[in-house]
């Protein structure tokens, strides 16, 4: 069995007979959602825990301190060979659960050493290779991924846009709750007018569809739903990109519809990467690395660029400057010069 023990650490759902007290993970999932953070990021902040609490043989996280939580780490590191973002997650997850579950203030948490990442240069195709895999897409998966090219969005971010989001008129995208949880202002296309106009049409005839069979709902922030009841079945919160089918929400009881998958665009970029003959290891966010670089190649300014992507620090966008079209670090070889 993989059960937790009773004091307070098993899984949602299991009773512990004798025992009151609220189960160490619905208290983490409780804290990370009073502190608006993403699904996903509750997802695995919940995933380490549990790992945490398996390494050390089921014995309770207030039981255990620095000499534990770094023994995982170092497990992490040495055995599974995780990278230093997965490690620094792992860490994340010990942090905000003695601080904000346990309400363990402890002087070492604060001196506890973060792995460090290596930065790498990133992947980014030349105009006419980002138009061969564009040619290889249809549908769907072609206007994701001319966003990702065309605005500089993050997977994700395309996939979670709402109608009400797109502005077809000012050439505008709204990205909500990006990557942060910062909202930010991002350029539309024009050449994609067309296309969202006819997605957005068919998103609203199918959403009609669902009403009509008493459906209609899609996930909206937990507050907003509390202030206004119908939210999720406004046409405007609906998703631009909606998925085949509904999903069952244990929490409201409803069927809802979720947006589409990431996996179902990742899976045909990469197959369009191929067909297109492209060598590099080009994925779907490779397509915004091109955003901002031929950005930069057609002489916008730095601080533009790291505001439509969305960075918090524009040391962060300057990565661009390194895979400019001209050679390494702008230089003009000497067997080129004359």
């Amino acid at each position: 069995m993989n059960h937790f023990p009773r004091q307070g650490v098993g899984e949602p759902g299991e009773p512990a007979p004798g025992n009151s007290r609220p189960r160490l993970l619905d208290t983490v999932r409780e804290a990370v959602r009073v502190r608006h953070y993403s699904r996903r990021t509750e997802k695995a902040y919940v995933r380490w825990i549990r790992q945490f609490v398996k390494f050390h043989h089921m014995r309770h996280p207030r039981d255990m301190g620095q000499k534990e939580v770094t023994a995982f780490l170092t497990h992490l590191a040495v055995v599974r060979k995780v990278s230093a973002s997965t490690q620094n997650q792992a860490l994340s997850a010990l942090v905000f659960m003695y601080r904000h579950v346990l309400g363990h203030e402890l002087p070492w948490l604060d001196d506890l050493v973060r792995a460090k990442r290596r930065r790498k240069i990133p992947v980014v195709l030349s105009r006419g290779e980002t138009q061969r895999v564009l040619a290889q897409l249809d549908g769907d998966n072609l206007l994701v991924a001319s966003l990702l090219y065309g605005s500089g969005l993050r997977l994700l971010e395309a996939l979670r846009l709402r109608i009400k989001d797109v502005d077809l008129e000012r050439l505008e995208l709204q990205v909500r709750d990006g990557k942060g949880g910062k909202d930010r202002i991002t350029v539309l296309p024009e050449a994609l007018v067309r296309p969202l106009r006819d997605q957005i049409q068919r998103s609203l005839k199918q959403h009609a569809a669902d009403l009509a069979r008493g459906t209609g709902s899609v996930a909206v922030p937990r507050a907003l739903e509390a202030k206004y009841p119908r939210v999720a079945w406004e046409p405007g919160w609906q998703w631009v990109f909606p998925a085949t089918r509904h999903y069952f929400h244990r929490e409201s009881g409803r069927r809802r519809r979720h947006h589409l998958h990431e996996s179902v665009v990742q899976r045909a970029v990469h197959t369009a990467v191929r067909l297109a003959g492209i060598t590099k290891p080009a994925s779907c966010h490779t397509f915004r690395h091109s955003f901002a670089t031929h950005l930069l190649e057609s002489g916008y300014d730095i601080r533009t660029i790291q505001e439509l992507l969305g960075h918090k620090n524009v040391a962060t966008t300057m990565i661009y400057t390194h895979v400019l079209n001209r050679g390494g670090r702008g230089v003009k070889s000497p067997l080129d010069m004359k």
